[in-house]
């Protein structure tokens, strides 16, 4: 008997799932396919995991036209709240670091989630799979280093080499396919102050528009990967849940569809 029960309060009966966007809103999916109404318990919500920073500004409008509007508090950055609940009643969303988002998707404690695909790359998990390319926070993952440096370089004979990153996994692979051994000094920002303080003189790290590597006096000597925002899901949730995650990869498949 629960506690519920013992007391003599009767327990109320649990929220029903979303099943997709009103009559007469758009729908992603066949007439007659849409998930079916059944009861929900809070702790059987579907959690979306989103990054915070900047990915999280272009990632707001998506879910807009994907019909998820989250609850005022989500607006304040300051705020201690980090589970906000949506219109959906079958939706709540998570705000965690974005190398976080990986990890809670991967583990389970959220279903749905929005990673980087460097997050992706360095971490590896085969509990995640990311069916969809939400087409945001492009830029490149690059090697760069002191502008001095680059006339008297000569990579090909390199055999070790220290490199500042927050991609340690990566940056290992990457020289390791070459034959070189990557020293590397883990960091979690100010990347382009370990050459600058002779921490070490080469850094791998995410690269935009390039301008912080110019103001510290650092060239982009290699491109390692294209990045981009994902949408990923755990495996177990697809395989257990398979309606209403489904649901969202296509709903937010057609939101990509319609910004292209």
């Amino acid at each position: 008997m629960s506690v519920i029960e013992a007391s003599g309060i009767p327990e109320a009966p649990p929220p029903e799932r979303w099943t997709g966007p009103a009559s007469g809103s758009k729908s992603r999916f066949p007439e007659g396919e849409r998930p079916r109404k059944i009861q929900l318990r809070d702790r059987e919500k579907l959690v979306l995991a989103l990054p915070k920073g900047r990915i999280l500004k272009e990632v707001v409008p998506l879910l807009v036209e994907a019909g998820i509007e989250i609850e005022r508090a989500f607006e304040d950055e300051d705020a201690r709240q980090l589970r906000f609940a949506t219109n959906i009643p079958g939706l709540d969303v998570i705000r965690v670091r974005s190398f976080d988002v990986a990890t809670f998707v991967a583990f389970g404690a959220a279903q749905l989630g929005v990673a980087g695909s460097d997050v992706l790359m360095e971490f590896g998990y085969k509990e995640i799979y990311a069916p969809l390319d939400l087409g945001i926070g492009r830029c490149h993952l690059a090697i760069a280093e002191p502008a001095d440096l680059l006339h008297g370089d000569e990579p090909s004979r390199w055999s070790h080499v220290r490199v500042a990153t927050k991609y340690p996994e990566i940056t290992r692979r990457h020289y390791a396919a070459r034959g070189v051994q990557a020293e590397c000094i883990k960091l979690s920002g100010a990347m382009e102050l370990a050459p600058v303080l002779f921490l070490c003189r080469r850094i791998v790290d995410l690269v935009q528009t390039g301008s912080t590597l110019k103001a510290n006096g650092l060239v982009e000597i290699e491109r390692i990967a294209e990045i981009s925002s994902r949408l990923v899901v755990n495996r177990a949730a697809a395989k257990t849940r398979p309606e209403e995650v489904g649901f969202w990869i296509e709903r937010f498949r057609g939101v990509v569809a319609d910004a292209a």
